[in-house]
């Protein structure tokens, strides 16, 4: 017999950091979105040993849907998430680091049962409703090897992604074995050894990268097409620490493709976008999804049109039809509907047309796409326009009908604020403007949104209070916050108390000075338009 104690091999294991991952299909249940809404794979928690299995499974059910996954994780088992990486790298899937806000039912909620029938199954999974967003969420430690993998890899200015040396643990074991021999000329020929017995004898900790694990990770950050640099930062940064790499570095790390944010894969207007977004899935009024939208895109018949309010923004020109007026009558650019992603090129068209003139424009919408919001709001800034919150009625006939035509370019109308509705990114295009009204009968709803950096450098552009940019991002994206008169005049937004018609208002073009909307038409003429509008 013989005895030996010695030490086992090294074996990486992480802190524990909570919660294992789990893994949930989830359909936007932003408003307005339906039926046509983008879904993705909500990744969320510590990466463990068990956790590759857990995405193979789901990704089997899935079938050939590639949906993006939407990850939140302070990191984990470094060799399952090499795994996870090259998992998602052979699925092609995309990756952006986000948290998922769940709508109603969550999966931490025992008594989940498909959203109470809200959720129809799609190959075999009930999907989650709610909404992503960037604010808060991070992807640590060894989660960045899992980023890695993916085919577009997005992290917004509001979520982080850190890294560190790598901790290993080495466990100590104490062997009792028995070892069988036969002495065959003169020499020991072993037969048989035999394990009698183990013993924990305690374990150490090394935070110093072995010379094996460094060539494994070049080779897997190779592999996925990432700089080394990735690399040399997780080894500079003690194990007790964290790394935050900034974005304009992660971009020359080649660790992001761009630097969007999440909303380039979950925000709810890309399904507008051509062609159609593949995480994209249209569910018909009769709860049964279109075959079309769960595999990859093809050529489908034009959908039905949307309802009024979710068209996207048309831009009209227009003269006020109040007889008061004539011949001097204010006019005005109506801008209602969607923003959507040729909004800000269809108003610099149309700003192009009319020259020199400014003209305010008039807003009615319930949203939209945050990074049109923007270059929308600039160019209004940039020439110099007049906004107010308001509908436009108009008195000859509706742009969208058929055959109707505009006289001289202009259509006849009245400006309502009531009824009227400024939500979410339309709020974005509002500040743009020089004077900022917003009525009294008029919605002025906001939420939390993505891309925060740049909607808030872009506030600071347009000198709105940061109040402003705090109290939309703290409003949850699905629970709108209306905000009063009151609160918009003190957080900058509005320029004063007045209403649409300080702008619009059948006597404004008695006034001294003359506004710059304002325009004499031959007085015959106005008269025949005057009866023909009565």
């Amino acid at each position: 017999m013989g005895l030996a104690a010695f030490g086992a091999a090294a074996k990486e294991e992480p802190p524990d950091y909570g919660p294992t991952m789990r893994f949930v299909v989830v359909r936007s249940s932003a408003p307005g979105c339906e039926p046509n809404c983008p879904e993705w794979i909500s990744a969320e928690g510590t990466i463990d040993a068990g956790t590759p299995m857990l995405l193979r499974r789901l990704l089997k059910t899935l079938g050939r849907r590639q949906l993006p996954i939407v990850v939140n994780s302070p990191g984990g088992n470094v060799d399952a998430a090499l795994q996870l990486g090259r998992m998602v790298r052979k699925n092609k899937l995309d990756i952006a680091v986000g948290i998922t806000e769940f709508s109603g039912c969550s999966p931490a909620m025992k008594t989940c049962r498909d959203n109470d029938g809200k959720g129809q199954p799609y190959s075999g999974v009930a999907p989650y409703f709610g909404v992503a967003h960037d604010s808060g969420a991070m992807c640590n430690s060894a989660c960045p090897l899992m980023f890695a993998g993916g085919i577009r890899r997005v992290v917004g200015e509001w979520a982080y992604l850190g890294v560190h040396q790598i901790t290993t643990t080495f466990r100590r074991e104490k062997l009792l074995y028995r070892t069988t021999y036969r002495i065959v000329n003169g020499k020991k020929k072993v037969i048989s050894t035999k394990i009698v017995s183990r013993k924990n004898a305690g374990s150490y900790k090394t935070y110093e990268m072995s010379k094996a694990v460094e060539e494994r990770l070049s080779g897997y950050l190779k592999e996925m097409g990432v700089e080394q640099g990735v690399l040399g930062v997780m080894k500079a940064t003690p194990a007790s620490d964290i790394r935050q790499i900034e974005p304009e570095d992660m971009l020359e790390m080649k660790l992001v493709t761009s630097l969007d944010s999440l909303d380039l894969l979950t925000e709810r207007t890309i399904c507008q976008h051509d062609p159609v977004p593949v995480n994209c899935r249209e569910v018909p009024a009769n709860g049964k999804p279109a075959a079309v939208a769960a595999v990859v895109p093809s050529p489908i018949a034009p959908a039905p049109a949307p309802e009024a309010q979710e068209q996207e923004m048309r831009f009209v020109l227009v003269r006020g039809s109040n007889p008061l007026c004539n011949p001097d009558c204010p006019e005005w650019i109506s801008a209602e509907g969607t923003i959507a992603a040729g909004t800000a090129d269809k108003l610099r068209q149309l700003l192009d047309t009319i020259r020199e003139r400014r003209l305010p424009v008039v807003i009615n919408s319930p949203g939209g796409d945050v990074q049109v919001a923007l270059g929308a709001g600039r160019l209004i800034r940039e020439r110099g326009l007049d906004v107010a919150v308001a509908r436009t009625d108009f008195l000859d006939c509706d742009p969208g009908a058929v055959g109707c035509v505009a006289t001289d370019g202009l259509h006849a109308g009245l400006t309502v604020d009531a009824g009227a509705e400024c939500d979410a990114a339309c709020a974005v295009m509002i500040a743009g403007g020089v004077r900022r009204l917003v009525g009294a009968d008029a919605h002025f709803l906001v939420h939390s949104m993505g891309m925060e950096g740049k909607v808030r450098a872009y506030l600071d552009e347009m000198a709105i209070g940061s109040g402003f940019f705090v109290a939309m991002q703290s409003a949850e994206y699905a629970k709108h916050r209306e905000l009063g008169r009151d609160e918009l005049q003190k957080f900058g937004l509005t320029t004063g108390p007045q209403s649409v018609d300080a702008l619009t208002g059948a006597t404004i073009c008695r006034s001294a000075p003359r506004p710059d909307n304002c325009r004499v038409l031959p007085a015959a003429d106005a008269e025949a338009k005057a009866s023909a509008k009565l």
